[in-house]
């Protein structure tokens, strides 16, 4: 076995749920834990442990309830995430990986915007009511093309850290179930449709690199 072939650094824990609430933005025990193949129980504690110093908060509104992130979690995992980078030398490769991501996202973004507008005669933006077939098979496509060039950025991170798996799998899943008929899982918010994959990938990489959201606004 090569260097190359080598499974990337696997990240505690500890790290992993906080991180997990951080990408997803809002989760409860089941999809935090869901997220990196953790054990729901252990996530459960660590939840706990995580909501005492302060690092989490645990919300219900509207028939939801979940876990985000406090500012005090924020900087707790920036200061994880920028310690796991250092020791292990997984800098130039994350660096390597969100530059060739950057061109991806705007083509990314561009897409799903097409699928939800487009421009009637007027040229005017209107809903995309999807029934011209041609119209949505060219947004298919491109995702399917942005696809393609996911697989080998995912695998290039996941050789030096592991939590990077699985991004390129769950956005082909999604976009399996698109073409099947099931256009809410090319943006939709409500399931981990294309969309919502790539912007955990997008959150996952400016915040491994310790990036600045707003200085990423509109990417």
């Amino acid at each position: 076995m090569t260097n190359d072939t080598l499974p990337g650094r696997s990240s505690q824990p500890e790290l992993l749920v906080l991180h997990s609430v951080r990408i997803q933005g809002m989760a409860d025990d089941g999809a935090v834990a869901e997220r990196f193949g953790l054990d729901e129980a252990g996530t459960h504690e660590i939840l706990l442990d995580d909501e005492a110093y302060g690092w989490v908060s645990h919300a219900a509104f509207a028939g939801t309830s979940g876990w985000s992130m406090t500012e005090r979690g924020r900087a707790e995992d920036d200061r994880r995430l920028a310690e796991e980078l250092a020791e292990s030398g997984a800098r130039p490769a994350v660096e390597s990986a969100h530059e060739r991501f950057g061109p991806l996202n705007d083509r990314l973004l561009q897409a799903c915007t097409d699928w939800q507008l487009r421009a009637n005669g007027d040229e005017r933006l209107v809903p995309n009511t999807h029934t011209d077939p041609e119209w949505d098979a060219r947004v298919l496509d491109e995702l399917e093309a942005l696809e393609a060039e996911l697989e080998p950025l995912v695998a290039g991170l996941s050789q030096v850290l592991a939590r990077f798996e699985g991004y390129d799998t769950r956005f082909s899943s999604a976009l399996a179930r698109a073409r099947a008929g099931r256009g809410e899982w090319v943006a939709g918010t409500a399931v981990a449709s294309c969309h919502a994959v790539w912007m955990e990938l997008h959150e996952d990489l400016i915040s491994t690199l310790g990036i600045d959201r707003a200085a990423t606004a509109g990417q």
